[in-house]
């Protein structure tokens, strides 16, 4: 498996190469990868931001821990959860669906009622956690992809999440930056590269029932 392999070649890069820049045609096989991933009820409430322009990044780094990943790497990618739930995204989901499917959008609204009211049930904090975590999942066939492409990447976490808001102008939007990764090709000189990995042995990380 082929999958394995190219895992355990992929680590969080620490130091990018500056030069060295991730092709278009890998580019959108990473944006197809992101777009194929899955989401809760398959309606994707989120927003990817590619972010190349240089004086936007030197403005993010401070704000993200002082990271050279940020302005080194050859793409910075930025992925956003809405801020709520509206009943118009479900809207535009099941319309979306009925075209694709080439179905009448009533034979759609038990789903689209039933979507509503689970939605509904959820507090506000429930709501927030449940919209954050759809990102993640988003991230994770970012990852992988850039592992199947030999394509050095880095989640991050450390940044502050008000800051990007404010320099990217996502509060207009509806829109909240939940994690970033940057993605690119590692420097020689980025001695985690040669570093073992460590994980749990599979006794501890599973347990069949």
């Amino acid at each position: 498996m082929e999958l394995i392999k190219n895992l355990n070649w992929r680590y969080a890069t620490k130091k990018f190469d500056p030069i060295k820049k991730v092709s278009d045609e890998h580019l959108d096989q990473l944006k197809e990868a992101v777009t194929l991933s899955v989401s809760s009820y398959g309606l994707q409430l989120y927003k990817v931001l590619i972010v190349n322009n240089k004086e936007i990044r030197e403005q993010l780094q401070p704000v993200s821990w002082n990271q050279s990943q940020i302005t080194d790497a050859s793409h910075l990618f930025v992925f956003c959860n809405y801020k709520d739930v509206t009943p118009n995204r479900i809207d535009e989901y099941i319309q979306l669906t009925a075209k694709k499917r080439q179905l009448d959008v009533e034979a759609l609204k038990g789903y689209s009622d039933f979507m509503k009211m689970k939605l509904a049930e959820k507090t506000p904090q429930e709501t927030s956690s449940w919209l954050k975590s759809q990102t993640y999942l988003a991230l994770g066939n970012l990852l992988t992809a850039c592992a199947e492409l030999k394509i050095d990447a880095c989640p991050m976490e450390g940044f502050d999440s008000d800051q990007y808001n404010d320099i990217l102008g996502l509060d207009q939007k509806g829109l909240n930056a939940s994690v970033v990764a940057t993605i690119g090709y590692r420097h020689d000189e980025d001695h985690t590269q040669n570093l073992a990995k460590i994980r749990k042995p599979s006794e501890l990380l599973f347990e069949e029932i």
